[in-house]
């Protein structure tokens, strides 16, 4: 009986398992995208009227070197250029807030580490993707921009993607006239 019981033992658990995730339902509207969607894909997509994929990658990369950041990957054949930049984050109404709840708890007789939670430094990223559009003799690119800061203890804050219609506008304005430029040898 106790050879029986082994051999059945390992089947009728993984089969209890499967019984028990099935019964596992998808809340509604888990699939559905967000409502602003298609905004942020219209501010983070642009198409060029070639299909030098290489050109708009090396455009690119000197477009994200020129705004400060260091290059960390790039795929040629993928169409992907990675990079990212440190920056302060320190804010200075952040810090007062901090102080000002230091103080009231100390007038209250408790401590307060509201300082320690204040944001310190950021990382920003860039993700740039180029591949042939679907319209004819075009290429897509689409650029995001996201970043992850660190508190003062050195602790993640928050990480989140930047949409900032002025920084696309900026971003795509001088790759333009990069990619101009390296059409033309310049």
């Amino acid at each position: 009986m106790s050879k029986i019981y082994r051999f059945f033992r390992v089947p009728i658990s993984f089969l209890l398992c499967l019984a028990v995730l099935g019964c596992a339902t998808m809340p509604k509207g888990f699939l559905k995208p967000p409502e602003n969607t298609l905004e942020k894909r219209q501010l983070q997509m642009r198409q060029y009227e070639t299909r030098k994929e290489e050109e708009i990658l090396s455009a690119t990369a000197g477009v994200l070197q020129d705004l400060g950041f260091t290059l960390d990957d790039s795929e040629t054949p993928l169409g992907l250029v990675v990079a990212s930049k440190k920056c302060d984050a320190t804010d200075g109404g952040q810090i007062a807030g901090a102080v000002f709840l230091t103080l009231l708890c100390a007038l209250g007789g408790t401590t307060s580490n509201a300082l320690e939670l204040v944001d310190a430094a950021q990382v920003v990223k860039a993700s740039v993707i180029v591949r042939p559009s679907l319209e004819g003799a075009k290429t897509t690119t689409r650029v995001t921009f996201q970043r992850i800061v660190w508190n003062a203890s050195n602790q993640i804050n928050r990480v989140e993607t930047l949409n900032d219609p002025v920084l696309y506008q900026d971003f795509y304005e001088k790759l333009s006239k990069a990619i101009f430029l390296e059409a033309q040898s310049i």
